[in-house]
């Protein structure tokens, strides 16, 4: 007696699990019957999200938080083109997202003959938005495909990546087993010995070096901190490098060049050293940083040497190693560090000091959140003004701790990046910061975090019953108010309806202990505080 032979679908998901997936996220659906039927007994968790813009967003919150690639599984047409804002939000944060859907059979493809879910070209839809987009045309197709994509993920600035499946290709049966294939990855290359001796004398003739850090360095966080004491430097980071050196750390400035203190301070460096960083206007909030200085970029993406900040000297390969090896090339006299200590101090009691009202009011809570949250915790954050303010004025201890939809900007992130997260390994606890406005776009996977988590996932929903950030905008341009006043549910009912714990905190002092309260739960649990009791 033969066994049957493996289809295309349950074929890709023994190749995935043999990559080391272990969790996908998606819905099925009659399209993706036999990526389904390759799920039972690949060792691979599936996650069912109530929504495939949920599956997109909890894919990007497991890689971040684990550092390793996203998978969700879509359906043809409406399951891509609901998955699609995840996915340009994962493009403009650099994330590792593979998204497997189906698509219509071969034959019809392009035809217009109205079949189930038909779109006239899928894979033109996510390609601007993908490092690359790709249609397998044969089961023998899909190892090629998954290769490559993990080429991206591995020796490439890391992006999404989306394979469309055809039917005809899921349900057929392979011409050879190829499910345990795996492709050595190239890995990351490192610049050669002449550029880094120019790198390491240009930072060892500066006197006011600085470094500026962002996603593309979180696994050089002990690279980082030897060099910034070896050269006395201070280190920014993005929103996405919050926690790459311990808020304790004499030199950190924390991700503060979004505020006037870490703009005056930057503009001081007579060498700026910028690893893994886009330097996106969505991390400094003005159009243009003031660097006055030399500027030294270290990047995997050579794209970046020469567009909106030209740099002096360009290293193209991985933050870690090359900033190993500018070590070495550097002399071993070290500088004293005891006035730009105080500069950082300075800085960091002006970044307190310089709150307006509001930003006053949001590190209130702020501090009672860093007070309640266990140390090992991580932080999902949504498009919300509480959030604003927490990218630079709330203290991450490690790498990983802070998730926010910087780049792309999508309200609806916070809560299902959150859950998936909770997915990613190790016993992390959650918290999700979220806006009564962002809440409503993902709601829905309230479902799923109680259906699937033991742990505690605590949300602080922040409800200022408004789209507060679009009414003072409008407010300050002269705009009257329009469609920023939204009449919000029952907050606490909806969490009840949903299986959540529940509270609703009349101060801060209560909120602290609720937030106590949930983290010592093993469940989700909704904490909806209102602007009123926030005072």
């Amino acid at each position: 007696m033969h066994d049957k032979p493996l289809t295309g679908g349950q074929a890709l998901v023994r190749l995935l699990a043999n990559y080391g997936v272990d969790t996908v996220f998606g819905i099925p659906g009659v399209h993706t019957l036999e990526l389904y039927r390759g799920l039972p007994g690949s060792g691979i968790r599936h996650v069912l999200t109530r929504h495939e813009q949920g599956a997109g967003f909890m894919a990007d919150g497991y890689a971040r938080i684990s550092g390793k690639p996203g998978v969700c599984f879509v359906i043809t047409g409406p399951g891509v083109t609901n998955a699609a804002t995840a996915i340009g939000q994962a493009h403009a944060d650099s994330i590792p997202l593979l998204v497997i859907s189906s698509v219509n059979h071969s034959a019809s493809l392009g035809k217009g003959w109205g079949c189930l879910h038909e779109t006239q070209d899928q894979r033109a839809m996510t390609a601007p938005i993908t490092a690359f987009s790709a249609l397998a045309l044969s089961p023998e197709d899909l190892p090629e495909l998954i290769a490559r994509a993990w080429a991206v993920f591995d020796s490439e600035r890391p992006r999404p990546v989306h394979i469309s499946v055809p039917l005809d290709v899921l349900s057929a049966a392979v011409a050879r087993d190829w499910s345990a294939e795996v492709v050595r990855r190239p890995g990351r290359s490192v610049p050669d010995r002449t550029v880094l001796d120019q790198v390491a004398a240009r930072l060892a003739a500066a006197t006011r070096p600085m470094i500026i850090a962002g996603g593309g360095a979180l696994q050089a966080g002990a690279e980082l901190a030897a060099l910034s004491e070896h050269l006395a430097a201070p280190v920014f980071t993005s929103v996405a490098g919050k926690g790459l050196l311990p808020p304790e750390a004499p030199l950190s400035a924390g991700a503060s060049l979004c505020v006037e203190p870490g703009w005056q301070m930057i503009a001081e460096a007579d060498v700026v050293l910028a690893v893994g960083t886009e330097m996106a206007d969505t991390d400094f909030w003005r159009e243009r940083l003031p660097i006055n200085g030399e500027l030294i970029r270290i990047d995997i993406d050579p794209r970046k040497f020469n567009d909106f900040y030209p740099c002096a000297l360009a290293l193209q390969g991985d933050a870690r190693l090359t900033l190993a090896g500018v070590l070495e090339h550097l002399p071993q006299v070290r500088r004293d560090a005891t006035a730009v200590i105080q500069a950082v101090a300075g800085l960091r009691e002006a970044v307190r000091a310089g709150h307006g009202p509001l930003q006053r009011l949001h590190q209130g809570i702020l501090d009672r959140v860093g007070r309640a949250l266990p140390d090992n915790a991580f932080i999902s954050t949504d498009m919300t003004q509480l959030a604003y303010t927490g990218n630079y004025a709330f203290p991450s201890k490690a790498p990983r701790s802070w998730l926010h939809p910087t780049g792309y900007g999508t309200l609806g992130y916070g809560l299902p990046a959150g859950i998936g997260g909770m997915f990613a390994g190790g016993e992390r606890p959650g918290l999700v910061l979220v806006g009564d406005g962002g809440f409503l776009y993902t709601a829905q996977e309230l479902a799923t975090a109680v259906e699937e988590l033991d742990r505690p996932l605590v949300v602080l929903l922040w409800n200022n019953d408004a789209l507060g950030q679009i009414r003072d905008d409008m407010l300050g341009l002269d705009i009257e108010p329009i469609g920023v006043l939204p009449r919000n549910p029952d907050f606490i009912g909806l969490g009840r309806a949903f299986g959540c714990a529940v509270a609703q905190p009349g101060s801060l002092d209560e909120l602290e202990q609720e937030l106590r309260n949930g983290f010592a739960r093993n469940g989700v649990t909704l904490i909806e505080l209102r602007h009123a009791c926030a005072h």
